[in-house]
């Protein structure tokens, strides 16, 4: 493993080697940016290939909720920008309930284990979640000399017990298990934030193994310069001349959307023209809906939408005024790393949290936004009053954009999860004897 911790993210590895290797990507949600959801693992992918590398994306079929229809149910190998994309027909959508997901899960991590093998990675990243990715990734560096790059997106298992997705007291001590399995089999751990770092080292993985690459803003896919917004607001007529404070994401027991559904019955009673609009798939979107209409709110302080591609998300921020993220009010959720912020902040927009956490901290400390109370009423009034100031919501939109390029800008950051990758190749590739830490120096 190449020592290459500092500041709590990597730094550029020297090597004194440099080789072309094969990577095996494993990545059960992995998506390209005509999809709907996160596309960090594509971005990575692709640099990797850009800099030589035979890169193998093991992955499932795409979500419904996520694909265009005529990927639905695609199994042969695909290629996207010199990455070769091998499909394994499990299916997932984010409306499935937890028995389901679990199958999935199980299912994929067994089916995958197989190929991920068979492709004998010269290093292998694995990313969650779920936490059953570790299985392929052990599975494919056993009794090898590979290296295995895991990557932390969430705080696995400590969220799906905190959530009650994990009540059996056999599956929380498989899943401890299992968390404890990935970490010793790494040889290096990356976290999505301090607070999951934090949560992989108190599971017994050492700190000068574990490093901190968050999710990464997109300056030039959101740029607010070649945005259009009108692209969005025409297809949705209700909208236009209406201020916007807009959600993209899950509609999950995590997402905690029940607190912004209370948020926009205090705006309409406040008579406040601000809308809520809500854009995204998962198991609890029906129920979010029912709620907005039982309260009166729904199409008029409250608006439910379908998910939209990355590529078009652009266009949505564009239109905003204000983007909103939420998670339920669990403790356990403030280490999150949600990229959906970092595609806001990357557009120029202020992000209201409605959660605590270095995320909201770090809004504050910049004047990028705010953090909302988590009671209605005193939410709705700050989020009134922040949008009312519009010198102050210019100023916040600036410092948004500038925390994006100062912090989490994607070719920075990309760049050094590249970095790891190939440190950690190398210093497997060594001769027998030499020691790991020395293919590399402190950058």
């Amino acid at each position: 493993m190449c020592n290459i911790t500092g500041g709590g993210v990597p730094t550029t590895c020297r090597l004194r080697r440099k080789a072309v290797v094969r990577v095996v990507y494993l990545h059960q949600y992995f998506l390209t940016p005509a999809q709907a959801g996160g596309v960090r693992s594509f971005h990575v992918a692709t640099a990797l290939a850009r800099r030589g590398h035979d890169v193998h994306v093991v992955t499932a079929t795409p979500p419904v909720d996520a694909a265009p229809a005529s990927a639905h149910g695609a199994d042969a190998d695909e290629v996207h920008d010199g990455v070769t994309v091998h499909r394994i027909p499990v299916d997932y959508a984010a409306a499935m309930g937890d028995g389901r997901r679990i199958v999935a899960f199980v299912a994929f991590a067994l089916r995958s284990s197989l190929l991920a093998r068979s492709l004998r990675g010269d290093v292998v990243v694995a990313t969650s979640t779920p936490l059953t990715i570790a299985v392929p990734g052990i599975a494919a560096t056993l009794l090898r000399r590979a290296p295995l790059v895991f990557e932390v997106r969430d705080s696995w298992p400590e969220v799906p017990i905190a959530m009650g997705a994990l009540r059996h007291p056999l599956l929380r001590a498989a899943a401890r298990l299992l968390e404890r399995a990935a970490y010793a089999s790494s040889s290096t751990v990356v976290a999505l934030s301090p607070g999951m770092a934090d949560s992989v080292v108190r599971a017994g993985h050492p700190r000068d193994r574990t490093v901190v690459v968050p999710n990464m803003s997109d300056l030039e896919r959101f740029d607010p310069a070649r945005a259009r917004p009108e692209a969005f607001t025409g297809r949705h007529p209700r909208l236009l001349g209406r201020r916007l404070a807009v959600y993209c994401g899950t509609f999950g027991r995590a997402n905690g959307l029940d607190h912004l559904v209370d948020v926009a019955v205090e705006l309409d009673r406040r008579g406040h023209d601000l809308v809520v609009v809500l854009l995204g798939a998962g198991a609890e979107k029906e129920a979010v809906r029912e709620r907005a209409r039982r309260l009166g709110v729904l199409d008029r302080s409250l608006v439910v939408l379908d998910a939209v591609a990355k590529a078009d998300l652009p266009d949505v921020l564009a239109a905003s005024t204000i983007a909103l993220s939420s998670f339920a009010d669990v403790p356990a959720l403030r280490a999150n790393s949600a990229n959906k912020y970092f595609d806001a902040l990357a557009a120029a927009r202020p992000v209201a949290m409605n959660i605590g956490g270095w995320q909201a901290e770090a809004l504050v400390e910049t004047g990028a936004g705010l953090q909302l109370d988590r009671d209605p009423g005193r939410a709705a009034r700050a989020l009134a009053d922040f949008v009312d100031d519009a010198a102050g919501l210019r100023r916040a939109g600036r410092a948004a954009r500038r925390l994006a390029e100062e912090r989490y800008a994607q070719p920075l950051l990309v760049a050094r999860l590249c970095d790891v990758v190939e440190c950690d190749a190398a210093a497997a590739a060594s001769p027998p004897g030499r020691s790991r830490g020395r293919s590399a120096r402190r950058g």
